[in-house]
């Protein structure tokens, strides 16, 4: 359990330190673009943003109560579920899921703080792009509930036909 509690701290400890130097350094300043020497608009851009929804701002306009339960409550309660479950299976889970749900737990956590000390909001403050095709406003718990996504799917795939053939073996009658 040491490398899931090491990835959660990593990951806290550089989300809150970069939300920080946002509130510090981009909240009423104008966006730092960068790479507008290669595209026009540039490739990245750091600009201050409070966002009170879920990914892309989904969510943002219902009403504060609902907004509360739905990214507050209900949040800490998936995240309670995935720890309890990260413990209880985590000798029979593999290190590559164990790391997936260690980056949900973390990014989960890292907004989580922020909107119970920020009235219901989440500091996001990176977006990167080409042309017209560009993200929403980000953050670094943002980045980890991705990679955790991607992990834990690679890992249920990686690990389904396996699980598959070793079942196909039992069932195969003896010759």
């Amino acid at each position: 359990m040491f490398l899931p509690l090491l990835i959660v701290l990593l990951v806290l400890v550089i989300d809150q330190a970069t939300k920080a130097l946002a509130r510090t350094w981009l909240a009423l300043q104008p966006p730092m673009i960068f790479g507008e020497e290669f595209v026009a608009g540039g490739l990245a851009r750091l600009t201050y943003f409070e966002n009170p929804g879920a990914f892309l701002g989904l969510g943002a306009d219902l009403p504060a109560q609902a907004r509360f339960w739905v990214f507050t409550v209900v949040a800490v309660l998936l995240l309670s579920g995935l720890v309890v479950y990260a413990w209880r299976a985590s000798a029979q889970t593999s290190t590559l899921m164990l790391v997936g749900i260690s980056l949900l737990v973390a990014g989960g956590i890292g907004n989580l703080i922020d909107r119970i000390v920020n009235d219901g909001r989440v500091v996001d403050f990176m977006f990167v792009g080409v042309g017209w095709l560009r993200t929403g406003v980000f953050n670094v718990a943002d980045m980890a509930l991705t990679a955790g996504v991607i992990i834990a799917v690679f890992a249920s795939l990686r690990r389904r036909p396996e699980h598959e053939t070793a079942e196909r073996h039992a069932e195969a009658p003896n010759p």
